[in-house]
């Protein structure tokens, strides 16, 4: 069935619920607010149904592995059951005293996730660092859910996170990768936040889930052409905004 054709944003944002003394000037200063969330909003459906729609990346050059809380284990071997696997490398390499302040709070956002995230899909926290050490500090924060595993002994973060370990500095990078029959394939990766940093930051805003779980939602109809299930764009707009 077809969908039904959008209203137009500024006809949702006239509508009739008002908060105590606001003025006339507030108002019309909000409902042009408003248009533009709207469109917004709009516009990150269309970017996560471009998203979706990508053909498969490049399949991974090798099975690498990992040691992990548990001992070795490879990337195959991280899927677990599920066709999708979320990758995120965070800044702990050898040479850091402490990890990223950055990393260490979007991995503490995660792990709150976790639970609810690990039903859909397979995630794996990755650094240099011995695992012990990353152990430590997962102790340290309270986290209980992070799978963590070090990369220190392969060429994932060369290869993934764009890293040259002869420097001594890490990069933050999240990736998704999917099955694809017997193979893994890579399918979607941040690129942008590094390279067009957003004036008047020092650094753009680092992703959430929404950005890699837009990688795998399930669609209207079907699935994918990759083979990736998919699921429908939610949509909330009503007739009337708010």
């Amino acid at each position: 069935m077809a969908e039904l054709p959008l209203k137009p944003a500024r006809e949702l944002a006239q509508h009739p619920r008002r908060f105590p003394n606001e003025s006339a000037e507030y108002r019309r200063a909000r409902s042009e607010l408003l248009v533009e969330e709207i469109e917004l909003r709009r516009h990150l459906e269309r970017v996560a149904a471009q998203r979706r729609s990508l053909p498969l990346g490049g399949q991974v050059p090798q099975d690498y592995r990992f040691e992990g809380e548990r001992g070795p284990v490879t990337l195959s071997q991280m899927f677990g059951g599920k066709q999708a696997l979320i990758t995120y490398n965070w800044m702990y390499g050898p040479a850091r005293p402490r990890p990223c302040p950055m990393c260490t709070a979007l991995l503490s956002g995660f792990d709150g996730q976790m639970p609810d995230l690990l039903q859909r899909v397979a995630f794996a926290a990755i650094a240099r660092s011995p695992i012990e050490r990353q152990s430590a500090f997962k102790r340290e924060r309270g986290w209980r859910h992070l799978p963590l595993y070090s990369s220190g002994g392969n060429s994932f973060n060369r290869d993934y996170a764009h890293e040259d370990p002869e420097s001594g500095e890490d990069n933050p990078a999240l990736n998704v990768f999917v099955r694809h029959g017997d193979a893994i394939h890579h399918f979607w990766a941040e690129e942008w936040a590094r390279r067009a940093p957003i004036p008047g930051r020092t650094r753009a805003e680092r992703p959430t889930t929404w950005s890699c779980g837009t990688c795998w939602t399930r669609r209207r109809r079907g699935a994918a052409p990759t083979g990736i299930p998919a699921s429908p764009i939610p949509r909330r707009e009503r007739s009337t905004a708010g």
